[in-house]
């Protein structure tokens, strides 16, 4: 395990820094070390999301990134250094797959906008196709989905790190408004109700 500085941080990284005057600000970053592991919060953070961005690199060094999607609670916490979740056939390029059967080195970033939350994940995946059991055990049944998991990718966590929230838009998904609507939607119920119960009747 890593502290997310000791794989960010290269030789080059580190020059770059030096070169534009930050080196100083980011000696700080690895002084403070991050757990590596996936801790409880964490565990709560990556369970409530329903979008993940997955990056992959060829064995040349040819950076690929694709998105990843369902209900919350796709990504499954395996536990303190893993994450699992299902491979629904997509389009049928297989880049991720194909990265991954030469290169394992990955990245997963997950975005909250709601409260304007991302998360960077340092690891090594694998594509899991021969284990029912597993394919299973991370799959959700997803209403209006028409296929099932033929695959299931497997992501160890090197190391971790939480950006600051400078420059992410504040936006809400359908959910988060539904949310955030629901008490409202419920009193205007209350007063529409209300509003009936107070008309004359009929032959008053």
């Amino acid at each position: 395990m890593s502290n997310w500085t000791d794989l960010a941080f290269t030789d080059a990284v580190k020059a770059v820094q030096t070169r534009y005057g930050t080196r100083e600000i980011c000696a700080n970053y690895e002084r403070a070390k991050r757990p590596a592991e996936i801790t409880p919060d964490l565990a709560q953070f990556i369970a409530a999301r329903d979008s993940a961005y997955l990056a992959t690199s060829s064995a040349d060094g040819r950076p690929y990134i694709q998105h990843r999607g369902g209900p919350p609670g796709f990504l499954k916490v395996l536990d303190r250094n893993t994450i699992g979740f299902a491979e629904h056939p997509g389009n049928k390029q297989l880049i991720t797959t194909g990265n991954l059967s030469e290169n394992n080195r990955a990245f997963m970033f997950l975005m909250d906008y709601a409260t304007r939350t991302r998360i960077k994940l340092w690891g090594r995946a694998e594509i899991i196709d021969d284990d029912a059991e597993f394919i299973a055990s991370v799959s959700d049944r997803i209403p209006g989905m028409k296929t099932t998991p033929d695959k299931a990718v497997r992501f160890t966590v090197e190391a971790w790190d939480i950006n600051c929230k400078k420059h992410i838009p504040l936006r809400y998904s359908e959910h988060d408004d539904r949310l955030a609507t629901a008490r409202l939607t419920e009193r205007i119920a209350e007063l529409e109700a209300e509003l009936v119960s107070l008309r004359p009747t009929r032959g008053d």
